[in-house]
């Protein structure tokens, strides 16, 4: 992945949101991610989450992350989905947040 990014987030309370997504988005946890457009992804993190920085289009400096998701039942597919995309997560196991940390 390069350091581009559709979307940067520079305001306090939205890198506050990036951070939450990544204490959610904990290595191995089952989850089902809502984003802001509707569409759901499901899958298992793969690898925990960070925020970085990023240059949107514009190429104004901000913040965002990537989770990325596998799925055991479809090994050719690896989903991506920005935290900055993010509306909910919903866990589908036990795996939560400070738990099998990568």
């Amino acid at each position: 992945m390069g350091r581009r990014a559709d979307r940067v987030y520079t305001g306090t309370s939205d890198i506050a949101m990036l951070e939450k997504w990544v204490d959610e988005l904990a290595v191995n946890a089952a989850v089902r991610i809502v984003k802001h457009d509707g569409a759901t992804v499901e899958g298992v993190v793969s690898v925990t989450p960070t925020v970085q920085v990023f240059l949107d289009p514009n190429d104004q400096e901000g913040m965002n992350g990537v989770v990325r998701l596998i799925d055991s039942n479809r090994p050719d597919w690896g989903g991506m989905v920005w935290l900055g995309d993010i509306r909910n997560v919903q866990h589908l196991d036990s795996v939560r947040t400070g738990s099998s940390r990568a």
